[in-house]
């Protein structure tokens, strides 16, 4: 989840939303190439399956580039620091994905999608209990936001000891921790 800024005739603004279609048309473009590759009678030497690999990584470079030449012309725009972030994490280079959310995190420390997505890539890879901490910020930014109450549910239900360490509770108290976060994300998004 990304803030979402109101429509305007700023060109930065339009060159920046050409860029998030220009994203999602990869990302779509790649998704189908995969899920072809995936059908039976699609694997084997010289058909879809060898060369999607390199077909992706060929179709995501222009996408790339496009950030990357946004992002030295407009160091400061955070959502484009966020959805390069995204995109980097989508193509698994999660360390990068991570400098991009960290430098936006310092350009707006009140954002609560950067504190949500550093929250994710600590959740899968560590130290948890900065997930924890991180999930919490994003709760305290927008405490209406369902996915942050689900994500954070989520991670304290799987990872009910670090749960336990970081919230000073007993593992009872963690299942109803999580049934909590878990009802308030359904109550706010059925």
């Amino acid at each position: 989840a990304a803030a979402v800024a109101p429509e305007t005739n700023d060109p930065i603004e339009k060159e920046y939303e050409k860029l998030l279609a220009d994203d999602d048309a990869a990302q779509s473009e790649a998704d189908k190439w995969i899920r072809e590759a995936n059908t039976p009678g699609a694997g084997g030497p010289g058909n879809l399956r060898a060369t999607l690999t390199a077909r992706v990584e060929q179709r995501f470079a222009p996408v790339r580039k496009a950030y990357e030449d946004f992002l030295r012309r407009h160091p400061k725009h955070v959502r484009a620091r966020i959805a390069y972030g995204s995109f980097l994490n989508d193509i698994n280079e999660e360390e990068e994905a991570v400098v991009q959310w960290e430098k936006a995190k310092q350009l707006d420390p009140k954002d609560p999608a950067i504190w949500n997505n550093l929250a994710n890539h600590f959740g899968h890879r560590g130290p948890v209990g900065k997930a924890f901490q991180y999930y919490e910020k994003a709760r305290e930014l927008q405490p209406e936001e369902p996915l942050y109450l689900q994500n954070l549910a989520t991670t304290t239900y799987l990872y009910r000891r670090d749960a336990m360490e970081f919230y000073k509770i007993t593992e009872e108290q963690v299942f109803d921790r999580a049934l909590d976060l878990y009802g308030k994300a359904l109550k706010l998004d059925p």
